[in-house]
């Protein structure tokens, strides 16, 4: 199983044919568990004010790609403000 930052690096290399639970593992290492799971979507609070969620849907076991950008830019702007 590839370490968080391993599957973090491969999404930045590509971000399409990101599985959906490697996306999921990614969010909760760096967000905590989702404020709303269940069903296909999961959604994850961030600790910024503003539009402070992340909502990743389940796509065949698929990500989206441009859900998996939005993960990487919460984790950046998460990065900055620590």
């Amino acid at each position: 199983m590839p370490s968080i930052d391993d599957l973090v690096a491969q999404m930045r290399a590509n971000p399409k044919g990101v599985r959906f639970a490697d996306l999921e593992r990614v969010c909760q290492t760096f967000f905590g568990d989702p404020r709303r799971s269940g069903g296909s979507h999961q959604a994850y609070k961030m600790p910024w004010a503003g539009d402070p969620r992340v909502n990743i849907p389940d796509f065949h076991g698929e990500a989206k790609p441009y859900q998996v950008r939005q993960v990487l830019t919460a984790i950046d702007r998460l990065k900055e403000e620590k």
